[in-house]
């Protein structure tokens, strides 16, 4: 079993590798500039459920964006919080708020909050950004736009961003899971549409494409949408590309590790498969090769702390979590049981909706 884990370990960690060499290559085809010739309109997407902790920080840091042409549209998903407020607050010409009071049949709230906005959005491009956001200075946007239009067409932008605030134990799993989950070097050779995803906290995609294609109506019942329309603009021929943009985001997905439990409930078994059958074996491998790793000698320990030590640095993480390594993944395979238990009962919830 010693042998197994070193191996498995081993091979996350090529994959790790193959995708710092992957985002490096993004980074320097720039040329360590953020000029670009052309301004696109940029349309930015936010949906908005009880978010006005998030949209006090998030709203500010777009609004003194230098980039010349960019409109910000809130869709506020029935809030039951001082959202519309914090929005009346923020009154300036390039916002645009919505309001609607949850998904028809058929339809899961986000996913129908998004669709929701970019239907009067006017821009060349849409950058879709989840409220628990926060551009890090003012020449954020432009980079990002810069990446957009220097990657491959057609394509769709996602980013790795750096992640703050609070349950970070948790936190942590998830660039770890960007950054060793999925070989990006091989997503625009492979044609397999299982070689694809976004991290929906942060995408943009041309207007045109996403209007042929229209991803959100496409994916319109499923929890996890972000990587879902990853696979399914990959199956239409838009392919995603990935970039690093620790200097240019911040991602504040929860305050505490409580709050952190309650999102990964909602999705954990979703990401194993959302299946008896393929959550098993998945759960069993996690846990062997992660959580239970360190009863197998020092050399599973260390590889399990070099692994989780490389992606944090990656993701903005402050030591001591990487110090607690073994803790978050035990944490994580915990939240991975509650979570298969609460998807088979029926009962997940999130911001007060089933899902």
């Amino acid at each position: 079993m010693t042998l197994f884990i070193v191996i498995f370990h081993l091979v996350m960690l090529g994959i790790y590798a193959g995708n710092v060499w992957y985002l490096l290559r993004r980074s320097t085809r720039l040329s360590h500039t953020d000029a670009i010739a052309v301004h696109p309109l940029v349309s930015i997407i936010i949906p908005a459920r009880n978010e006005e902790a998030n949209l006090r920080r998030l709203l500010p840091s777009l609004l003194k964006q230098n980039y010349p042409r960019f409109q910000v549209i809130v869709y506020d998903d029935g809030s039951e919080d001082a959202t519309p407020a914090v929005l009346r607050e923020m009154a300036d010409p390039r916002l645009i708020t919505l309001r609607g009071e949850g998904p028809p049949p058929g339809w899961i709230g986000k996913v129908h909050a998004l669709y929701q906005a970019t239907r009067p959005a006017a821009g060349d491009r849409y950058l879709f950004l989840d409220a628990d956001a926060e551009l890090l200075d003012p020449g954020a946007l432009g980079r990002l736009v810069a990446h957009h239009e220097a990657m491959p067409h057609p394509g769709v932008l996602t980013v790795l961003p750096q992640y703050r605030g609070g349950g970070l134990l948790l936190v942590s799993v998830l660039p770890y899971a960007i950054l060793a989950g999925l070989p990006w070097p091989l997503v625009r050779r492979l044609p397999s549409r299982h070689l694809g995803a976004l991290n929906g906290q942060c995408w943009m995609i041309s207007a045109p494409l996403y209007r042929q294609h229209e991803p959100h109506r496409a994916v319109a019942r499923e929890v996890l949408e972000d990587v879902m329309i990853g696979r399914y603009l990959k199956s239409v021929g838009v392919i995603p590309t990935l970039v690093e943009a620790r200097d240019a985001i911040a991602v504040y997905m929860y305050g505490s590790l409580g709050e952190a439990w309650a999102g990964f409930r909602k999705n954990a078994y979703l990401l194993l498969g959302g299946r008896a059958s393929p959550f098993v074996p998945l759960f069993l491998l996690f846990l062997v090769t992660y959580t239970l790793a360190p009863l197998f000698g020092w050399a599973p320990l260390a590889m399990v702390y070099l692994g989780k030590l490389l992606s944090d640095r990656k993701s903005g993480m402050p030591f001591w979590v990487s110090a607690l390594a073994p803790l978050s993944y035990a944490v994580a395979s915990i939240v991975q049981v509650d979570s298969a238990l609460a998807h088979l009962r029926g009962n997940v919830s999130w911001k007060g909706r089933t899902v």
